[in-house]
């Protein structure tokens, strides 16, 4: 047990925060918040913009620049605060996402303390903008390719995923970034690239023509502008493989570990221990924003237990695991090859049939003498 007069220090330290406010007075307050009243052009779809890159993300801002300067759609956006491109399809549960009003490439919008999966929900609940549904969710532009396995890891197509779970329809883009060979000018070349796609899927979906059963991953080659063209293809099996680096304790000493997710309770106590401290009353905890070097809590009663072992450990992707296949309708081989390779992928593991004929069709039609 905590002694009485800290647990009671700590909780006047919290009251006391910039922003915070009595549980009563949060209760009582929680259900008049309105959603953000943003600036509507009747005459113009809804488009909603989110990544897994984050707020700071060169392809959010040239995707965003690109959209707003064609002048037909209401353009927002809802992002990760930070880079959250490996999360999956995860969502934020049991903790407090803050939303943050910005202004990215000339369009209003929102970052998000959470994943990809959460700006998508939240941004489509009704809770945080005044509109209720866009006519079209758009996950992009992410640095580096999202074939085959990596779908399920990527945050990227999670956005994606998640809008088609509302009923909306949605793409997700992503460029084959390579170190010492990609440019950020990249990113601007391809959201050029796909306005073509992503003006034709918007003028399909008001005709009611657009693939309803699943939704569109564009992977976009390293050159953009030196494209091949579209070409429709299938998720393959291409993979890179998982590797688990044990790391020294020299470089990162027992009794502390590195996080750059949401603050956990233990970090939330150490902050409130020093927020209680005269001297320390000024600091503030900052989540989010960068990766923080922070000292672990060893317990309640302070103190540690000997006989636990502590390692540590860092994950990194090693080279990739192809398919010894001859199909070059498979989304990596396209890709290498220089192709803009579009991916119908829908909530099942598996594309059936019809899906895919259905997919293959409206390429066809809106990119005439494409692949």
């Amino acid at each position: 047990m905590m002694p009485p007069g800290l647990v009671s220090n700590l909780q006047e330290a919290l009251l006391n925060r910039k922003g915070a406010q009595p549980k009563q007075e949060q209760e009582e307050s929680k259900d008049n918040v309105e959603p953000v009243e943003a600036e509507i052009d009747p005459s113009k779809p809804i488009l909603l913009i989110t990544n897994s890159d984050g707020v700071d993300s060169p392809g959010l801002t040239h995707l965003v620049e690109a959209l707003v300067h064609e002048g037909l759609y209401n353009v927002h956006f809802c992002v990760p605060q930070s880079d959250k491109s490996v999360s999956g399809h995860s969502v934020t549960l049991r903790e407090t996402v803050e939303a943050s009003s910005a202004n990215v490439g000339g369009a209003t919008g929102f970052e998000i303390s959470g994943t990809p999966v959460d700006c998508v929900s939240l941004a489509l609940s009704g809770a945080l903008f005044s509109w209720s549904k866009p006519i079209l969710v758009i996950s992009g532009i992410n640095r580096g390719s999202s074939c085959g396995h990596h779908v399920f890891y990527s945050g990227v197509v999670a956005g994606a995923r998640e809008a088609l779970l509302w009923g909306v329809p949605s793409l997700s883009i992503s460029l084959n970034w390579k170190k010492d060979e990609s440019q950020e000018t990249d990113f601007k070349d391809a959201a050029a690239v796909c306005l073509p796609l992503i003006n034709a899927a918007i003028r399909d979906i008001e005709k009611e023509t657009f693939p309803k059963s699943c939704f569109l991953n564009i992977e976009i080659p390293t050159s953009p502008l030196s494209n091949k063209g579209f070409k429709l293809t299938k998720q393959s099996l291409w993979r890179s493989t998982p590797n688990w680096l044990a790391v020294s304790t020299n470089r990162y000493p027992a009794g502390h570990f590195l996080a750059n997710q949401q603050a956990g309770l233990g970090i939330q106590f150490a902050q409130l221990g020093r927020d209680a401290s005269a001297a320390g009353a000024a600091r503030r905890l900052t989540t989010q924003k960068k990766n923080l070097e922070i000292v672990e809590s060893i317990g309640a009663a302070g103190k540690s237990d000997s006989k636990r072992v502590k390692k540590y450990f860092r994950l990194e992707f090693l080279d990739k695991q192809q398919e010894d296949t001859d199909d070059d309708d498979l989304d990596y081989r396209a890709l290498e090859s220089g192709y803009v390779a579009v991916i119908p992928l829908s909530l099942s593991p598996h594309i059936e049939n019809d899906i895919q004929i259905a997919a293959s069709d409206w390429i066809s039609t809106v990119l005439p003498g494409e692949q």
